[in-house]
């Protein structure tokens, strides 16, 4: 018989059914996290309760006004990667794609308008499907710092010279990033 998640050699908490402890490292961190958030927001509350209610009431309506666009994009982002094939997402931007797969990677980390908070999860995946780490920061660093597709926006705030500028030292900066996270890591 298998172990499930909390059944692990390194969990008896968990063959217990309390779930308390957790094996795997992120796990850990979550649990850590949510620790240190009930503890802020109980001193928050100690401290003053109107201010931290106006607080929470804010932050519950920033998240559910995000909502629909969220679900959107973890919908065409999990379509995506059930569409694509493991081997065709390998042949693209694996071990084996050099080069050529870092520049594939971003180019559509540059076109894409994937928030920050679908994009670390994204990064995960790619990383357990073997996709190596200088690629996903090149990835993940063009996602967050280069707009082709706020391009317009940019422009008509900054001026065409600062915005192409902008965005072409992140595209470059991007290509650094990877390239040390290949060197040391």
């Amino acid at each position: 018989m298998g172990l499930n998640r909390y059944e692990t050699s390194c969990s008896p908490v968990g063959r217990l059914g309390l779930n308390l402890l957790f094996c795997k490292e992120e796990d850990k961190s979550v649990l850590s996290l949510t620790i240190v958030f009930v503890i802020c927001l109980l001193l928050s509350f100690l401290t003053d309760k109107q201010k931290t209610y106006q607080g929470c009431r804010k932050g519950m309506n920033m998240f559910l006004s995000l909502l629909p666009s969220l679900l959107i994009v973890l919908a065409l982002v999990s379509v995506f990667l059930y569409v694509m094939p493991e081997k065709t997402l390998s042949s693209l931007l694996g071990a084996k794609s050099g080069f050529l797969g870092v520049v594939i990677a971003a180019l559509a980390g540059s076109v894409a308008l994937i928030p920050g908070f679908i994009s670390y999860p994204l990064a995960a995946i790619f990383i357990k499907r073997g996709i190596p780490l200088p690629t996903v920061a090149v990835f993940i660093t063009t996602l967050m710092m280069v707009g082709i597709m706020t391009m317009p926006i940019e422009i008509a705030y900054f001026g065409k010279k600062a915005a192409f500028m902008r965005n072409f030292l992140s595209f470059i900066g991007a290509f650094i990033i990877g390239l040390l996270i290949g060197v040391f890591l």
